[in-house]
């Protein structure tokens, strides 16, 4: 985690939103909207549960990770870092964007696939960030806000698919 790139994270975001619109709709504002909101709101939200630096630690970690104009909080998160983990953890996301092309996610299968890609996406984030941010037991307290945050991105893909028309049956009827 000390080399946080964000060119595979652009990827996967353009990937999502290129996998949408192939289902039939136009969502890229939506998806780099939630995305910078989310990126920025997470990483403050994250960087301030975790513990501060020693300052042997804030000396060495300002000498290694000199980033002018980045706000850290005393963490070992940094923004790019929290970008990074973010957008590689949405790959499960990007796989079910990919499915949707395909198979209706408005049904009891595609909310299955996509709750089981948010809990994975969500474990997977949640660990890094408590390995990075050392926040020892505190994974439950992490792991909400990612979820809130994949979740979005969540409902994006089951309500940009090729859906069956069962919901708007069922909103026609009411």
């Amino acid at each position: 985690m000390d080399d946080a790139d964000l060119a595979g994270p652009i990827l996967f975001f353009l990937l999502f939103g290129t996998f949408l619109l192939l289902s039939g709709k136009v969502h890229f504002g939506y998806i780099y909207g939630l995305a910078a909101l989310g990126s920025l709101s997470l990483h403050s939200i994250l960087a301030l549960m975790s513990p501060p630096l020693t300052p042997s630690e804030a000396t060495a970690s300002q000498d290694h990770y000199a980033n002018p104009g980045s706000t850290r909080f005393s963490s070992t998160l940094t923004l790019s870092r929290s970008a990074s983990v973010l957008g590689y953890c949405l790959l499960p996301l990007v796989l079910i964007s990919f499915v949707g092309i395909a198979v209706p996610m408005d049904t009891l299968l595609g909310y299955l696939l996509t709750s089981a890609a948010i809990s994975w996406c969500t474990y997977s984030s949640s660990a890094m960030f408590c390995a990075v941010g050392r926040m020892t037991g505190m994974r439950g307290l992490v792991a909400y806000p990612l979820a809130l945050f994949y979740v979005g991105f969540g409902i994006m893909g089951i309500f940009s698919s090729r859906g069956t028309g069962s919901l708007a049956a069922m909103k026609a009827g009411s």
